[in-house]
């Protein structure tokens, strides 16, 4: 069963991995005009994620694009179905410009 979700509604929720390591916000998505899904999550990482996955620390933050198959589930925040040892090499997590 798939559930619909506001778009609105992702915006600034908490994304925490396995292990309830906060990863950081999300502060956007991409979508595919054809199908009208999202693809991807902008994930705006904490200091400590950052780190973790090996982004500079920058005046405002690091943004990461992050495919959305990686979403377990959504609730009060976005669940990721990885650790943080695992996203860190995760080759599809990107650096958002």
């Amino acid at each position: 069963m798939k559930c619909l979700v506001n778009f609105d509604s992702l915006v600034g929720k908490k994304v925490i991995c396995a292990g309830a390591c906060i990863l950081g916000e999300v502060k956007g998505a991409d979508v595919d005009t054809n199908t009208w899904k999202i693809t991807q999550l902008y994930v705006k990482l904490t200091d400590i994620a950052a780190e973790e996955l090996g982004y500079k620390r920058r005046f405002r933050g690091s943004t990461v694009c992050m495919p959305i198959k990686l979403v377990l589930a959504v609730a009060d925040v976005v669940t990721i179905d990885a650790s943080l040892k695992e996203l860190s090499t995760n080759n599809e997590i990107t650096d958002c410009k």
